[in-house]
């Protein structure tokens, strides 16, 4: 069984803005995936971005710099 680790959860209204974000991230050298939204969370689209805790700031930065919008941000062990 694999090891749960911290990781930072974003999930999305939209499947566009998810999408938006996998671009954005991939740009940015920004580590992540796209992933099912966990059943803890609610994303109205099913899909969330999946990123290592440590690039919290870096994302939250780089998703208002360029004006993706988001459901919530959270921490989870996954």
């Amino acid at each position: 069984m694999r090891e749960k680790t911290p990781r930072v959860v974003i999930t999305f209204h939209t499947t566009a803005e998810a999408m938006a974000t996998e671009k954005l991230c991939q740009s940015k050298a920004l580590d992540g995936r796209l992933i099912s939204a966990p059943r803890a969370l609610s994303a109205d689209c099913g899909i969330a971005w999946s990123a290592p805790l440590a690039l919290r700031q870096a994302l939250q930065i780089a998703l208002g710099e360029s004006g993706i919008e988001y459901e919530g941000i959270y921490e989870l062990l996954l």
